[in-house]
């Protein structure tokens, strides 16, 4: 294979990675990365190091899936005390900034009484000095944020600390990433580039396009003792060419989870992009990575959670894509990292911002960013958008897990948009405490029945049918709410036929179907056709 042209298996994973974690987005902001660091990874792996057996017990009990355990096939406790090691040595500075906010936020709450906060700027951490402006909100209660821009050109953010698992998948099962740590293994190559690397875009290039072998294995230095394992990731066989849609309508495929492709001949978007890989045998159908454009318009992100930013997904799309909508969020706010300077940080530099009720025109396209109530646990998080898209005559909405807590927001926003024809949502109206995502960056502990309340739930029966008052659409689309197989790994999620949220949508299809209103719950993979 040394001097011929190849293309990248279809079936190749490119994992991305921090410290051998799964990298999602709290890795890659500094603080949310330090508490992470932690009070997640350090505590997951030394509870694996006390006993492996209470985690291999647990990852065989569906109930405990997504739950803090390691998921290994043999036991491993040698190779994560290794790891720990490791991590205390490389990311000994990590720690200590996740030390520094905690007492940051002690020394305010015990010390910032309403009066001029001045002279506690000198009893600051000294590492947090010049990185943060610390506040009152207008009931005198105590904060800080981070200049964020700052904190990322501080030694903070490392890109030393990113890599790229290569590996090839025949099967849809992947442990439950976020509690296990990619240790090296006869299967995979670790790629030690940065996601900001143009190696990266090289590589899923080389998908659609051949490229030279010995070319690509220079650029990427692979040692003479994988480059066996190496070449089995490329093929002289040219993939399933893309035919373009070339239709006079409007066509709408659904690849699982929150994810739709929406193309006329024209144009194309794509929404929260969590795709399937292809090249193995499934037994759920589904569209995948063949069947996207090979070029994309604007990739739109609802929110900022691990199942709707996938950076495994978005830097296989980087290099055909024009422009990547994330909505306008704070700066500086621990909870609420701003995502178009992190996509920056990664590489991406075609990412627009785009504020509650504020369209983007193109071709005969309106996009509009609507507000997005719910599913962050109460916290004061503005990085969450609904979509609004109208092409031509049709217009539908993408609501993602947004929960109409409160369906006079709702009523306000019909009004500037009018009634619609299409609705897709989420149902997800148990989810998992607050703490399940946030628990990291909390400095204090939670009280249990106050985390069970504060649940990352999306709309139930009532709350949906009310959805469905105000914008009295033609059609309803429930998404499957992580049970497509190939989303497990992200989402851990398991349900039966009597689980509320299925009990929930369900009722809500009925009742659509009472009045005329066609209505199903998604799953594997759908296509719709309308008229523009």
């Amino acid at each position: 294979m040394e001097n011929e042209v190849v293309y990248l298996r279809p079936n190749v994973v490119l994992e991305p990675l921090i410290d051998k974690w799964y990298a999602w987005t709290h890795l890659i902001y500094p603080p949310t990365a330090a508490m992470n660091i932690q009070s997640r990874h350090l505590r997951i792996m030394s509870s694996y190091v006390q006993a492996p057996q209470v985690h291999a017990a647990a990852i065989r009990n569906p109930k405990m899936l997504g739950g803090p355990f390691m998921n290994y096939d043999t036991n491993r406790a040698e190779d994560i005390k290794q790891l720990i090691a490791e991590t205390k040595e490389s990311r000994k500075h990590m720690l200590e900034l996740a030390e520094a906010i905690k007492d940051l936020d002690n020394l305010l709450q015990q010390e910032a009484h309403g009066f001029s906060l001045d002279p506690l700027y000198e009893r600051v951490p000294d590492i947090l000095k010049g990185l943060v402006e610390i506040n009152y909100d207008l009931h005198n209660n105590p904060g800080f944020r981070f200049f964020e821009q700052l904190m990322y050109k501080s030694e903070y953010y490392n890109e030393n600390a990113q890599s790229l698992a290569m590996w090839l998948t025949t099967n849809d099962e992947r442990p439950f990433v976020l509690s296990t740590a990619r240790l090296k293994d006869t299967t995979s190559i670790e790629l030690n580039i940065p996601f900001s690397s143009s190696l990266v875009d090289r590589l899923h290039r080389m998908r659609t396009v051949p490229g030279s072998f010995s070319e690509i294995k220079d650029a990427l230095g692979i040692a003479d003792e994988d480059l066996e394992l190496f070449q089995s990731f490329f093929t002289t066989e040219a993939p399933p060419k893309y035919e373009r849609y070339t239709g006079d309508k409007i066509r709408m495929r659904y690849f699982g989870h929150a994810c739709i492709l929406v193309e006329t001949k024209e144009i194309s978007i794509l929404v929260d992009p969590v795709i399937s890989y292809y090249g193995y045998q499934a037994e759920v159908e589904r569209f995948s990575y063949s069947d996207l454009p090979e070029e994309i318009d604007y990739i739109l992100i609802t929110h900022n959670h691990q199942d709707h930013i996938l950076f495994e997904t978005m830097l296989y799309l980087r290099h055909k894509t024009k422009k990547i909508i994330v909505p306008r969020g704070s700066m500086g706010n621990l909870q609420d990292p701003n995502l178009k300077l992190m996509f920056n940080m990664i590489g991406f530099h075609n990412v627009v911002e785009l504020e509650e009720m504020e369209s983007i025109t193109f071709s005969n396209c309106t996009i509009t960013g609507l507000p997005f109530l719910g599913e962050h646990g109460d916290l004061n998080i503005r990085s969450k958008l609904c979509y609004h898209v109208r092409i031509g005559s049709q217009s539908m909405l993408f609501l993602a897990d947004s929960c109409n807590i409160e369906p006079r927001l709702y009523e306000h926003v019909v009004k500037q948009t009018g009634p619609v024809d299409i609705i897709f949502l989420g149902m997800e109206c148990d989810g998992a405490p607050f703490t399940w995502v946030y628990g990291p960056l909390m400095t204090e502990e939670i009280q249990r029945e106050k985390d069970l309340s504060r649940r990352l739930a999306g709309s139930n029966f009532p709350r949906g049918q009310a959805l469905v008052s105000t914008f009295k659409p033609r059609e309803l689309y429930v998404y499957a709410m992580g049970l497509e197989p190939w989303i497990e790994f992200i989402s851990s999620v398991r349900y039966h036929e009597d689980a509320n949220p299925i009990v929930a949508s369900n009722k809500l299809i009925t009742d659509c179907g009472e009045n005329n209103i066609a209505a199903e719950r998604l799953f594997g993979e759908k296509e719709l056709l309308y008229e523009i």
